[in-house]
Order: structure tokens, then C-alpha cells, then sequence
């Protein structure tokens, strides 16, 4: 498995940046005549996350995310960092081409050495 970070430019600042789970989603209840002090911590999943920088970055992130799809899956690693999985080497170069031929400068994927995920 070949694993990239994947940036984006900033729609305010345009800058590189990258999504990245800071803190899980805490998730809870409401009852009407007790109170339910049970919550949920959740980090999201690799495109819920993805879904949320809409309009925080100038790519189509729907876009992104269907085009991603078709060469590999976003994943969170470490409960932190948001990255692209392919199979191979060869799918990644070919998912890397197609975000430049679709967005341009406006999204592109860092690979991660394999040394660094060890």
C-alpha cells in the first residue's frame, strides 16, 4: 500500500493546507425528562472529513472525492493526519495526474515515505 497526503489551497488564504482531525466528534443525548450524561467520541472517516472543508478550500471536494475513489480510499491515520491509500505505486501517479488534469494547482498528493509509517 502506497500512502500521500493530500493538500489543498486555501480558499481564504491560498495557501497549502491539509485537513486533519484535531479533536473527535463528541456525540451525545437529550432526553426530555432525565438528564443522559452518555457521549460518543468519534474521529470522522477519512471523506466525512473531506465533506466538511467545503467552501474552506477551492476544489469541489465531492469532486475529489469521487475522483479519489476511483484510484484508492481516504483514510485517518494516527487519529490525526487525513491521507490517499492505493494499491501500488502506479495507481497513485495515476490518481496524482488526474487531480492535476481536473483541478490544477489546486489539490495535490505529498507521497509519505514508508519509513515514516513504520
Amino acid at each position: 500500500m502506497e500512502k500521500s497526503i493530500l493538500w489543498f489551497k486555501c480558499a481564504a488564504m491560498h495557501d497549502p493546507v491539509r485537513p486533519v482531525i484535531k479533536k473527535p466528534a463528541v456525540i451525545g443525548w437529550e432526553a426530555e425528562k432525565r438528564q443522559v450524561d452518555l457521549v460518543i467520541e468519534r474521529s470522522f472517516k477519512g471523506d466525512e472529513l473531506l465533506q466538511r472543508m467545503k467552501g474552506w478550500v477551492t476544489v469541489d471536494v465531492f469532486q475529489a472525492i469521487d475522483i479519489i475513489g476511483q484510484y484508492g480510499r481516504l483514510k485517518i491515520i494516527d487519529d490525526y493526519d487525513l491521507v490517499v491509500e492505493t494499491r501500488d505505486m502506479a495507481a497513485m501517479e495515476a490518481l496524482s495526474n488526474k487531480l492535476a488534469e481536473v483541478f490544477g494547482e489546486e489539490a495535490w498528493l505529498e507521497p509519505i515515505p514508508k519509513t515514516l509509517l513504520s
